[in-house]
């Protein structure tokens, strides 16, 4: 394999000694859901609406998981994106191992029309694209050079596609960033000593340090399987960003930013209130984020969606245009179909015993714009009740 990135072999080689994530295998379809990695779930998030079905009924994308490392996220693009196709490539050999085994004992190839897991790099894969959506999870940030990573992928997405990344953020890793640094003094390496040494500082610095206390209070459980550990402490390469310097890298690629796929971290409403909220939200949307950065230094990391090309986000405001739309059920609930749910967030969710008969009703018709199911109801109940599951995510509307 072609080293296309000057960290490709040492990268490749630690991930074959820590294959990430650690999570464990398992018979069966993985457990509960990621909404980001179910495409319907994630183009309405961005763009407002889905696209109309196609005359075959069922609704497929083509999907590239650039980075898919044990393949935890190409399992869940497989079972929540029934008969796409899914290219998956990675360039450690033994952690595709991982993936290849992850997806045979999960059947997660029965679910699409094809299912690819190729040990390639993201920066190889000229004639592939293009793809309908991008996955690419914590990979960037550990090439030499990202800037070159999000050029492939934007050359690889067709245009008024959608990519999602996860990169590092600076603030909410102060610590980790020091305890890096302090194990490669000690010499540490990164294999098996590295390991044993990362966690006996963590272990034997003073209890009120705050390296250590950062550690215990917010990534001891995260960090139990040893691969995870490795990854956030000893990794050879890693890039993290803050929020101009996000914006400048997506411009870079000529991208356009589609808006953060954790929305309500980003909120100012998360952390004021009266008139500091007020002044707040006078802020355009760029103020208020740089605004919540500087106002939370746990943020870690920035996850967002991106497109190419100009996107026009529908608009529901109209009470023409919603009555106009058809709509179909989210993927990703637990219990559908019930008033009593978790919802696309995996947090509880109670629907109105008249939401879930329209969801019903839109099931059983899903050719009718939902001012012609046959619901007994004033138009004004009818959109009062539509507004109500477009707020909790259970309405995917269809332009």
């Amino acid at each position: 394999m072609p080293a296309s990135d000057a960290a490709t072999p040492v990268v490749s080689a630690f991930y074959d000694r820590f294959p990430y994530p650690g999570d464990p295998l398992q018979d069966g379809p993985p457990p509960g859901y990621n909404w980001r990695w179910c495409v319907d779930s994630a183009w309405v998030a961005a763009f407002g609406a889905l696209p109309p079905r196609p005359a075959t009924g069922r609704r497929t994308w083509r999907i590239l998981d650039a980075g898919c490392g044990t393949g935890v996220s190409t399992d869940y693009l497989c079972h929540l994106n029934p008969g796409s196709s899914v290219l998956a490539v990675d360039i450690s050999p033994g952690t595709l191992e991982v993936a290849r085994e992850r997806t045979r004992r999960s059947g997660a190839a029965a679910q699409v029309h094809e299912l690819r897991v190729e040990e390639r790099s993201l920066l190889d894969l000229a004639g592939e694209g293009p793809f309908d959506y991008i996955n690419s999870v914590g990979v960037l940030h550990h090439l030499r050079e990202p800037e070159a990573g999000l050029k492939a992928l934007a050359g690889l997405l067709r245009p008024g596609g959608l990519l999602h990344l996860f990169l590092y953020a600076d603030g909410g890793r102060w610590e980790i960033h020091r305890t890096q640094r302090a194990l490669a003094l000690l010499g540490a390496g990164t294999g098996e000593d590295g390991l044993r040494l990362g966690r006996q500082l963590l272990a034997e610095l003073p209890e009120p340090n705050r390296l250590r206390r950062h550690h215990e209070q917010r990534w001891a459980l995260d960090t139990t399987a040893d691969a995870n550990f490795a990854d956030m402490y000893l990794h050879p390469q890693e890039t993290s960003y803050n929020l101009e310097r996000l914006m400048a890298f997506v411009a870079s690629a000529g991208l356009d930013f589609v808006g953060f796929s954790n929305p309500e971290v980003w909120s100012p409403a998360r952390l004021l209130r009266g008139e500091l909220l007020d002044r707040a939200l006078a802020l355009s949307p760029r103020q208020q984020w740089a605004l919540v950065e500087e106002l939370d230094p746990d943020i870690s990391h920035f996850e967002f969606f991106l497109s190419k090309g100009p996107v026009a986000v529908a608009d529901w405001s109209s009470d023409a245009a919603l009555l106009a739309a058809r709509g179909e059920v989210n993927r990703c609930l637990w219990g559908w179909p019930s008033t009593s749910l978790m919802g696309p967030d995996l947090m509880p969710l109670s629907l109105s015993e008249e939401g879930l008969d329209l969801m019903r009703a839109l099931e059983a018709a899903p050719a009718l714009a939902i001012g012609q199911l046959p619901l007994e109801w004033p138009m004004a109940q009818r959109l009062a009740v539509a507004r109500e599951l477009l707020e909790q995510r259970v309405l995917l509307p269809v332009q």
